[in-house]
């Protein structure tokens, strides 16, 4: 892992000054996953340009509480666009076709009201270099934010290696190569950015998914939300294929039924393609009365759910990408003091560490073991709850990931690409 000391905080300072003295610098940021503000980690970083100095303007789809095409937000310019979730190959290009007419149009706008020097793209998809290759024609340098492996997502969902598999990888190549610098959210993605992105060292920043303690925390607790029952178990994220859900909802099965777990409440938060589908398998399976698709909620409902849960659950499977992949589902768990059960992962690992049990790779079975080891014991989900606490205090702190973000936006600025 490349870490920062006291000496990048201070680089932070110096360049928190340096872009103080441009007001005119502008910045846009596209994401394409979720709304915005409610993508934690998007807002950290435009707050962190905002209060550096720069007028930050973000594109993003709409959603549920963000169903406004603009609006002003803590002075940054929000822009968002009609978007709908596909299922199959076919339906993806579609979504994504739709999307890109959108980034561009709204882009436009954007460089009208707020001209920019910068164009910062999350990904998936990995396509918004085609609308980073247009703005070069007004100077504007790419920053190319790494925040899912889309060649490894793609066979996640797909399981095959065919011409689209090929088209996602040629996106992948691009995206680096147009980038002046990358941004990764782990040690693994900064690998992949320079052995198989092509990027030099010095172009790829680690600014990761990192959690903002003072407002993250326990506050009281709600036993409503545990539906007259002791215990409660908590997922919470995106419900894709790629995801897990059903391996969890095959552990809740062996829980209420091999276990006889009546005391436990399961509660789902989130949504995503497979939520439909998910819902039917838990009530084929009779887990109706145990189980709440929550759906999304607003960030207060969220950390009530979290304030109150007893285990928090992250069923993300073992593939080359989950392996690689940092999930803030179980930060956050780790925020609440909220002991974690997930499969052994590299990045899971890394972020985790001892505040988690660690169930066999893919193992619906061994997954619920590690649930119910928790669940009968309060002792242990007191010592992996601090121990997450402090590794949250400790390690993955913002103000660390922030010095990097800005040191990375100094480096795009004065690069000659």
């Amino acid at each position: 892992m490349t870490w920062c000391g006291d000496g990048a905080l201070k680089v932070a300072r110096h360049h928190t000054s340096d872009m103080a003295k441009d007001r005119r610098m502008g910045v846009l940021m596209i994401v394409e996953n979720l709304p915005v503000p409610f993508v934690r980690r998007a807002w950290q970083e435009c707050c962190a340009l905002r209060d550096a100095g720069c007028r930050v303007s973000v594109i993003s789809p709409k959603g549920p509480g963000c169903e406004a095409s603009y609006e002003r937000i803590e002075d940054i310019d929000v822009y968002r666009h009609r978007v709908f979730e596909a299922a199959g190959t076919l339906g993806y290009f579609l979504e994504y076709g739709w999307a890109m007419a959108a980034w561009l149009w709204l882009s436009l706008k954007a460089y009208a009201r707020r001209p920019f020097k910068i164009l910062h793209a999350w990904n998936p998809p990995d396509l918004i270099f085609l609308v980073a290759w247009f703005y070069r024609l007004f100077g504007v340098r790419f920053i190319f934010d790494h925040l899912d492996l889309s060649p490894e997502l793609y066979l996640a969902k797909f399981s095959r290696k065919d011409f689209f598999y090929r088209l996602v990888c040629l996106a992948e190549r691009l995206s680096f190569k147009t980038a002046a610098v990358s941004l990764a959210t782990n040690q693994s993605f900064r690998e992949i950015a320079i052995e198989r992105g092509g990027k030099s060292p010095d172009r790829v920043f680690i600014v990761r998914v990192s959690p903002v303690p003072q407002k993250m925390r326990r506050a009281g607790t709600f036993p409503e939300l545990k539906e007259g029952k002791p215990l409660l178990v908590v997922y919470l994220g995106v419900m894709g294929p790629q995801d897990g859900v059903d391996i969890f909802i095959e552990a809740v099965e062996y829980l209420v039924k091999t276990k006889r777990r009546t005391d436990t409440q399961f509660a789902l938060i989130g949504g995503g393609t497979e939520q439909p589908r998910l819902k039917q398998m838990a009530n084929e399976k009779g887990l109706g009365p145990a189980v709440k698709f929550t759906g999304r909620l607003p960030f207060e409902d969220v950390a009530r759910y979290l304030s109150t849960a007893d285990v928090g659950a992250a069923p993300d499977p073992l593939n080359d990408m989950n392996d690689r992949s940092t999930m803030g589902k179980i930060l956050e768990y780790m925020c609440y003091e909220i002991p974690v059960v997930l499969f052994e992962l590299t990045e899971g690992r890394r972020s985790a560490d001892n505040s988690a049990l660690y169930a066999k790779p893919n193992d619906p079975v061994d997954f619920a073991e590690k649930i119910n080891q928790l669940l009968d014991s309060e002792s242990l989900r007191r010592e992996l709850g601090a121990r997450g606490r402090r590794r949250i205090e400790e390690v993955f702190n913002w103000e660390i990931d922030r010095a990097q973000l800005l040191r990375a936006y100094e480096v795009a600025l004065s690069s000659r690409d």
